[in-house]
């Protein structure tokens, strides 16, 4: 039997190789290196816990038996899933982990002796407020990320879903959970521990729903953090290296990201964080203007404008993971290279429904890295733009975030497209985006609507240049 300190060796092993991937996965050009990093160090997490059960005991038939389970599952969804309901899988994957926090939390307390925290009844305090607190916030990332699935899956509308006082309920809420543990340290009845949960699974469901469709990239994030420091809270209570350096990360880190994200969205941290604080019922109400004419193009008005065009921008978005148009794009622009257009791509921060959707797609594209650029590197550059190709990118294009303080993104950056002396915009229809809103953009006069799915398009423009 390896020794726990050679075990503990191998832990701390494990979370390095985790910062390693962490900080490979902050730049396209090491992400590879990084998603590598991090599988060594899963695997040799893993195979340490195997280890440590003791070999061919109950314990580690078990855990062969539920790896096995796990890990079949997992590469199955993983072959299977498309680009475009990533989002959605990765907040599925976030409820799991909450749900496992709870799950470790409830045996811990029930069976304290396993894990050297005391006896039934007389549970070390520490541990208990680690245990609960783990259980707590593994509850509402549960709940939470299961609201944030089905908004994503469009199973529940992506408007904001309010009522009078929700705030003051949430609040009262989260007071009750800091008076249920508190109560917990000193009474530790079984009854609170269970209202504890069953609270916090409420409190889940009640900080989502009032959250729109537009913050869904926010809310991914900020669920990935809090499935962190739950993983980290249950990592104190068993006294596991691995477990708290790894939640400890995931929860830093999509903090940071969360904060980057509300910042470069005009949005109030704490706003998202608490549950949309601020959420009204008028915003929750889907906005549309009377519809206006709209001039609407083909493939080939839209080749003879980019062809002749001294730099084209281009901007994706959902649209064009939908289609998956990506590689057509990338053999526009090829072409367009060849004629001598320059080409750049801008990037808004919440384009798509997670955070580098779009990065990922045209990376998989093979697009050179230093012709793609984020919003404020390159926002500036749309008033000298010839053309500004949009393809499926709705929400983040809208100048209506800019002079309707009655919008559900008003205030929230956008590109300006609208700046380009042409603007062709790629579409199947006029309908609105996730916000649930009309796109100004649609009526402007410098705009061609080319009505049709982004690959096709894409790929009629290409015969046409």
């Amino acid at each position: 039997m390896i020794s726990a300190n050679i075990l503990a060796i191998f832990y701390l092993i494990s979370g390095v190789l985790f910062i390693l991937a962490l900080r490979g996965l902050s730049s396209p050009e090491t992400s590879r290196q990084g998603n590598l990093f991090g599988i060594i160090g899963m695997a040799i997490a893993i195979g340490v816990t195997i280890i440590s059960a003791g070999n061919f005991s109950i314990g580690f038939i078990y855990l062969l038996v539920f790896l096995l389970i796990g890990g079949s599952i997992g590469a199955f969804i993983a072959f299977k899933i498309p680009m475009t309901a990533m989002p959605e899988l990765v907040a599925g994957f976030h409820s799991l982990v909450g749900l496992a926090a709870v799950f470790v939390a409830i045996s811990a307390f029930l069976n304290p002796e396993v894990f050297n925290l005391g006896s039934p009844g007389n549970i070390k305090i520490a541990s208990l407020i680690e245990m609960s607190l783990g259980a707590a916030i593994g509850a509402i990332t549960f709940t939470g990320s299961i609201i944030a699935f089905l908004k994503l899956r469009g199973i529940m509308s992506g408007s904001p879903i309010t009522f009078f006082g929700q705030h003051y309920l949430n609040l009262a809420l989260g007071l009750i959970l800091i008076g249920l543990i508190f109560y917990l340290c000193k009474t530790q009845l079984n009854t609170l521990f269970w209202t504890i949960i069953a609270v916090s699974f409420l409190v889940g469901i009640l900080l989502i729903i009032p959250i729109g469709g537009a913050d869904m990239p926010v809310v991914i994030s900020m669920l990935n953090s809090y499935s962190g420091w739950a993983a980290a809270g249950i990592g104190f209570t068993l006294e596991n290296t691995a477990l708290i350096i790894t939640g400890a990360l995931v929860g830093s880190s999509g903090a940071i990201l969360s904060y980057i994200m509300c910042k470069g969205m005009n949005r109030s941290f704490f706003n998202v964080i608490l549950g949309g604080w601020g959420a009204t019922e008028e915003s929750s109400k889907s906005l549309s203007k009377e519809q206006k004419p709209v001039k609407s193009g083909n493939a080939d008005d839209a080749a003879f404008l980019m062809k002749n065009a001294s730099s084209v921008i281009i901007v994706p978005g959902y649209g064009m993971a939908v289609a998956q148009a990506q590689h057509a794009l990338r053999e526009m622009v090829d072409a367009l290279k060849k004629n001598g257009v320059k080409v750049t791509y801008a990037i808004h921060p919440v384009a798509g429904r997670m955070p580098g959707h779009m990065n990922v797609l045209l990376a998989e594209a093979n697009v050179p890295y230093d012709e793609v650029f984020e919003l404020e590197e390159i926002n500036n550059d749309f008033a000298n733009c010839d053309v500004a190709y949009v393809i499926g990118a709705n929400d983040v294009t809208n100048p209506i975030a800019k002079t309707d303080p009655q919008s559900p993104i008003y205030g929230m950056p956008i590109l300006d497209v609208e700046k380009s002396k042409s603007v062709l915009f790629v579409k199947r229809s006029l309908s609105p985006g996730y916000a649930g809103i009309d796109n100004d953009l649609f009526y402007r006069d410098n705009t061609l609507m080319l009505f049709a799915d982004a690959k096709k398009m894409t790929e009629d423009i290409i015969k046409n240049l």
